[in-house]
């Protein structure tokens, strides 16, 4: 090749950015043949993914790169001193061919023409060919450089309109615009020919601090050639695109796996030279497999980033892959979350009560409001079916002022009809330990002024005032000092402990029911129970047992030192406007009045 040859080409490519872009016109041109050796330019030329083709004078060709025996399958020795449409690369108007090329060559120093070619399927696909003549010192013609790009990925639509619309001015990249379409016909593409596509999101990592501490002139360099070095690591018709800042996509067309990926971050890691400095980067990496994840291509971009966004938290340099049986049970998960909100907000839910009673005197000393959804197309659900849907989410406080607020309002309405019974309420660890919970509170106490507020009970679990003790500590003393006392909820199932128990500010002290479902027939059940009641006694807290389903529970539990109890063998769960009838019947059943006859 001649010398001039290669410093055409040197200086060229160097500012070759993208598929389209045409190369400067050189002013001055050294005219000695003589082979050069390998520089970085040549390196470019050899490796660039864009078929370049060397021609001289009269147009005919000296050299082409390895991207254009790829591209159309044909060597160099094929086409050595052919001219271009020899080997057909045509206008797009065939029955003008010859004169067209010529004229196109004689007008201008620099030309651009959308034209055909034939790839090495023996198929013709449409290409833009940027054509650069090169002048000698003398002005005479030297040789011309020539770039086909393949624009059979790139929309029809999108092959008339201004490369700015479509591609990144900084890198010559795809942007984002042109990647969502190329995105769409790659998915067509492996549908058709039954072959995977990968989506991969990558992101380098911390490039804002090496930004912000080098300047942006070397941040721009140091993304162009990062942008250079990924694109040598492609195939085929893989994609790379520049979506935004440091942020990458690519569209990887052939079959990938764990190795490949390795050896893509092990490339990046790799020094880049910019300015004379040696710059080391390392990158998170999301990826999507279509059609493992069968969605819409604005989707396969969403879970791409969003895998991305999981390396990063799983510590950066390294890749994750979307699992999409996973994500559908998020979606799954956040569909139940929407049809909670609505209904709460479509007055679905339900509040029921089941009666507290003093076994010895038979006396009822209060109610537990538990939560129902009375759902249009299923009926009547127990919080098992469905708390566990807003389980540690905001929901739970939306859920628990819910609460709140309906039990004030019915304790109003029992209070015109002569009930007055206090209404213990369940808390979420979510809900107790919010900062505003007493404030919020007292709000809604104020709503109700012809409520006291020693009518309202608040029960929490053991282990919520165990998460943080300091601030449930702080949110209970506060709501005391509205004049609400608290509970602590299946006693013996968290994590207690005697220092606890003496510090929690609590008026009651509650058997979880699992314990005393099976305590008359599980020795270890019976024991945690005895315990139960013995602890209590020592620190002069009440305490109700859960769960109490027959007389004989309730003649073993009041033996132990238990009086207050609630279950089933006392009353099921029930309405509202079912309470007073309850209440009307409870001394007419006279097994349970006799248990006031035990001696302790």
């Amino acid at each position: 090749m001649h010398e001039s040859l290669k410093l055409s080409k040197e200086q060229s490519l160097s500012q070759q950015p993208s598929l389209t872009t045409s190369i400067p016109r050189l002013n001055t041109m050294p005219t000695a043949p003589k082979r050069y050796t390998a520089s970085p330019a040549e390196s470019v030329f050899c490796y660039a993914n864009e078929a370049i083709i060397i021609t001289d004078a009269e147009n005919r060709v000296v050299e082409v790169n390895p991207a254009f025996c790829e591209l159309t399958g044909i060597t160099q020795g094929d086409v050595q001193g052919k001219t271009p449409e020899a080997f057909s690369i045509l206008p797009l108007d065939d029955s003008r061919t010859t004169r067209l090329m010529r004229e196109e060559l004689q007008l201008r120093d620099r030309s651009k023409s959308q034209v055909s070619y034939r790839s090495h399927d023996g198929q013709f696909y449409p290409g833009m060919m940027s054509i650069n003549r090169v002048r000698n010192e003398q002005g005479e013609i030297d040789h011309h450089v020539i770039v086909l790009a393949d624009l059979s990925a790139i929309p029809a639509h999108a092959r008339h309109l201004n490369r700015e619309v479509y591609f990144d001015a900084l890198t010559g990249l795809p942007n984002l615009q042109l990647l969502t379409q190329l995105i769409q016909e790659s998915m067509q593409h492996a549908e058709t020919k039954q072959l995977p596509l990968a989506v991969c999101s990558l992101d380098i990592d911390f490039f804002k601090n090496i930004n912000d501490r080098l300047g942006s002139t070397v941040g721009d360099a140091l993304l162009s050639s990062f942008s250079q070095r990924i694109s040598h690591l492609l195939f085929g018709d893989d994609v790379l695109a520049r979506v935004g800042g440091d942020e990458f996509v690519l569209l990887l067309h052939h079959g990938v796996d764990d190795d490949f990926f390795e050896k893509l971050l092990a490339s990046i890691r790799q020094p880049l030279m910019i300015d004379g400095q040696s710059i080391h980067l390392t990158a998170s990496l999301g990826v999507t497999l279509y059609p493992n994840d069968q969605v819409q291509g604005d989707l396969l971009l969403r879970h791409a980033n969003q895998a991305m966004y999981r390396a990063k938290q799983r510590g950066r340099d390294t890749f994750h892959l979307f699992d999409p049986n996973h994500d559908r049970l998020l979606q799954v998960r956040h569909e139940q979350r929407q049809r909670f909100i609505d209904a709460l907000n479509n007055n679905e839910l339900r509040l029921y009560y089941q009666p507290q009673v003093d076994m010895r005197s038979g006396k009822v000393v209060g109610l537990e409001a538990l939560i129902r959804w009375q759902h249009p197309e299923e009926g009547l659900l127990a919080p098992g079916q469905f708390l566990p849907i807003i389980d540690t989410t905001p929901l739970e406080v939306e859920l628990g002022e819910w609460v709140i607020e309906r039990a004030l309002r019915q304790l109003s309405e029992w209070q015109v009809q002569g009930i007055a019974l206090p209404i213990n309420v369940n808390i979420s660890p979510t809900h107790l330990l919010v900062s505003d919970f007493s404030q919020r509170l007292g709000e809604l106490l104020a709503s109700y002024p012809d409520v006291p507020p020693a009518m309202l009970k608040l029960e929490v679990l053991e282990s919520a005032a165990m998460h943080d003790i300091e601030a449930a500590l702080q949110n209970m003393s506060r709501c005391q000092s509205l004049g609400v006392s608290f509970a602590i909820d299946d006693f013996g199932t968290g994590f207690s402990s005697l220092t606890h128990l003496r510090q929690l500010p609590v008026c009651l002290i509650k058997i979880d029911q699992s314990f005393v479902r099976d305590m008359l027939s599980d020795q270890d059940d019976m024991a945690i129970v005895e315990s139960v009641i013995y602890m209590a006694n020592r620190f002069k807290r009440p305490m109700l047992a859960e769960g109490v389903e027959t007389l004989e529970h309730a003649k073993a539990l009041i033996a132990l030192g238990c009086d207050l109890a609630q279950g089933y063998g006392i009353g099921r769960p029930m309405p509202a406007e079912a309470l007073p009838n309850w209440l009307a019947n409870w001394p007419s059943r006279e097994e349970w009045s006799s248990l006031a006859l035990v001696d302790n």
